[in-house]
């Protein structure tokens, strides 16, 4: 069975899956799955009311999980796919506790071909959350990996760099990350 087989038979099952970004590598669980969810909190040690984010393969199924208005999608259009993680409005099919009692959710659009065939191939978000444990640095390597996890798709080395996170109902940069300046320059057209 191939890696890609192998992460989604894994992921359809509650599991966990450490999978590569273009920026590091990232903790996988169907993120429709409120269970699956859970599990990656406990994994990262992560507190329970802190968002994690979700990863998409396509439009289509960003607008499944978010509300995306004309300035919105205007971004995404600019910058995703691409290491920038974007807060939208939650649509209710995503399990509450992914917002963190926010009613927003992150999320991220990958530019990276094994990712977005494992989210593809399952036909649903997964979690975009760093494989570490909270607080910790975020793993470029599979022996960085610190989380436990049922399945590891080796990417080797990543740039490591963290995503630019743009809250686009406030059109705010939260935290400068990879791309950051071309992000900023662009949310000015917006206002």
């Amino acid at each position: 069975m191939n890696p890609i087989d192998m992460a989604v038979k894994v992921l359809s099952r509650d599991g966990l899956v450490v999978y590569p970004t273009e920026t590091v590598y990232g903790l996988g669980a169907d993120a429709l799955s409120e269970d699956a969810v859970m599990r990656v909190y406990e994994a990262k040690n992560r507190p329970v009311g802190k968002p994690i984010s979700v990863a998409v393969s396509d439009m289509e199924m960003l607008s499944a999980v978010a509300v995306v208005d004309d300035a919105a999608r205007a971004f995404i259009e600019r910058f995703l796919p691409g290491p920038v993680t974007v807060i939208l409005p939650a649509k209710s099919c995503l399990p509450a506790v992914l917002t963190g009692g926010t009613g927003l959710v992150g999320i991220r659009w990958p530019d990276h071909e094994v990712a977005i065939a494992i989210i593809a191939r399952l036909d649903s978000p997964i979690t975009a959350t760093s494989a570490n444990m909270s607080d910790d640095i975020a793993p470029t390597r599979p022996d960085e990996v610190s989380v436990p996890h049922d399945y590891l798709v080796d990417g080797g080395e990543l740039p490591g760099t963290p995503s630019t996170v743009v809250d686009l109902t406030v059109r705010r940069i939260l935290r400068k990350g990879a791309e950051w300046e071309a992000v900023e320059a662009f949310l000015e057209t917006l206002r």
